[in-house]
């Protein structure tokens, strides 16, 4: 973790741009969830730390998130968000906002969709991700939303198609980016209310999903399980309809299956 005394000199953009967020802009460093941890562990939530490159950007399961200039990198911490059992609903109210974000600038239509649990997709292809981190700190429950969108490049080589948007024909400027991503974050957090509102934002994120009511493959620790993605319950969790009945999937890794049952 970087510590305070070892952090680049920060430049906070201008308040009235940002709905309320302060922002730390850093032009390199380990990495920004690490950074937002560490302020939210201070009493500083809602703050966005944002860098130019970070060199230890990291997706769920500590997978290496390659951070090269030119994207945005950004983590937003959070300080008593919500009850520590509804925080994965903050997943979903990250989606729905990085997808509004990005249809208030360039309007991508059927193009852009959600992958869930925490993906953006762009004519198919994984466009960002997501990061949510947390735990207590002196008994307060303190949280970590970390963004990683690609704007002007993307991994190659990766277990699902990646695009960025400068491939796709879309140049958004980062400011610009962070600045609607802000608005549309404050406006979700505001609806989910700390999960009261969690239906509104399930509502929302099901308009967006994608492979709704498609045959899918869910990939995780356990086994591979395939099935019909029917919809999410309650709290977030996917339904789906296999052979054997319905089951819920807490977590795991959602891949397209355009084959029925079967050898």
């Amino acid at each position: 973790m970087v510590g305070l005394e070892n952090t680049p000199l920060a430049t906070p953009l201008k308040p009235a741009t940002l709905a309320g967020f302060t922002v730390e802009r850093h032009a390199s460093i380990g990495s920004t969830n690490d950074r937002a941890l560490e302020l939210a562990r201070l009493g500083q939530g809602n703050t966005w730390v944002v860098a130019d490159q970070q060199q230890g950007g990291r997706g769920r399961s500590g997978r290496h998130w390659t951070s090269p200039a030119g994207n945005l990198y950004a983590s937003l911490g959070l300080v008593d968000p919500c009850p520590m059992s509804v925080s994965p609903q903050l997943s979903f109210v990250a989606g729905v906002a990085i997808y509004e974000a990005l249809q208030s600038l360039i309007d991508c239509g059927k193009r852009l969709a959600i992958k869930w649990p925490n993906d953006l997709l762009l004519d198919g292809a994984k466009l960002s991700g997501l990061l949510l981190e947390g735990g207590s700190s002196r008994g307060v429950f303190v949280m970590t939303v970390g963004v990683g969108l690609n704007l002007v490049t993307h991994p190659a080589d990766t277990p699902y198609p990646a695009i960025n948007l400068a491939d796709a024909g879309y140049a958004i400027d980062r400011d610009d980016l962070l600045a609607a991503l802000c608005n549309s974050f404050r406006h979700g957090l505001e609806i989910w209310n700390k999960g009261q509102g969690f239906e509104a934002i399930r509502s929302a994120w099901l308009l967006r999903a994608a492979f709704l009511n498609d045959r899918i493959t869910i990939s995780s620790e356990k086994h591979p399980q395939q099935g019909i993605f029917e919809t999410l319950d309650q709290q977030g969790r996917l339904v789906l309809a296999t052979e054997q009945g319905r089951t819920l999937v807490d977590a795991g890794d959602l891949y397209p299956l355009y084959h029925d049952f079967g050898p």
